[in-house]
């Protein structure tokens, strides 16, 4: 038997529900320190620095947090009940 259920909600009602934090407020302090950040940016090699000032890490610390996300969403997929990939 397949039961499905929609749900009508915005994101706001959605992260209520869900009991996920509010983070707006954070976002918007991000994007305008970015924002801010980006005004002074007039060449290839400044971008550069910049991205180098934002992820310390780099290259590794991209790489690592993608396989951070991959792991997680492979551990979600894998719980039992958990929705296939194939399934949905």
């Amino acid at each position: 038997m397949k039961v499905n259920v929609e749900v009508d909600c915005s994101p706001e009602e959605a992260r209520r529900f869900l009991g996920l934090p509010d983070v707006t407020r954070a976002n918007e302090v991000y994007v305008d320190a970015l924002a801010k950040a980006m005004q002074g940016v007039g060449s290839v090699d400044q971008m550069q620095d910049l991205a180098k000032q934002m992820a310390p890490m780099g290259q590794f610390g991209l790489k690592l947090f993608q396989q951070l996300m991959e792991g997680g969403a492979a551990m979600a997929m894998s719980k039992p009940g958990a929705p296939k990939p194939e399934d949905r």
